[in-house]
């Protein structure tokens, strides 16, 4: 049975023209993907919806000291936030998430699927039939 949890809040763009604009997102948790979680974002305007996935862990992680080096890397902020980088084609993007709900929906999703369990939530027949078809 899958489970999920979902928080969403206003974020902001500190390295953007518009540092204090803040913007709609959501952090999403399935236990059918039970190492990811999804920082999504609605359509604005012309600009269309966007969802990143990356390693929960790495967002447990972020919050305590910096974390990853990929396309995303997590790190603390400075006023009770947690800043989320995202690198692609066209740039990198700075998210400051208030800390408080990064802490209350990784709680929420550790409750659903506690660290090191995540390998008994993982459909790989699922998976497997998804590639194939």
């Amino acid at each position: 049975m899958t489970v999920a949890t979902c928080w969403s809040t206003t974020v902001t763009l500190p390295r953007s023209p518009y540092p204090r604009q803040q913007v709609e997102a959501a952090l999403h948790f399935d236990s059918a993907l039970p190492y990811a979680v999804r920082l999504a974002f609605p359509a604005v305007g012309r600009i269309g919806a966007t969802e990143w996935y990356f390693g929960r862990d790495l967002l447990n992680e972020g919050r305590h000291a910096p974390a990853g080096d990929g396309d995303v890397t997590v790190a603390p902020g400075g006023a009770g936030d947690v800043l989320v980088t995202l690198r692609g084609a066209t740039g990198d993007a700075v998210i400051s998430v208030p800390a408080g709900i990064v802490t209350g929906f990784l709680l929420d999703s550790y409750a659903l699927v506690p660290a090191g369990r995540e390998h008994a939530h993982l459909d790989l027949d699922g998976l497997l039939a998804r590639l194939r078809g």
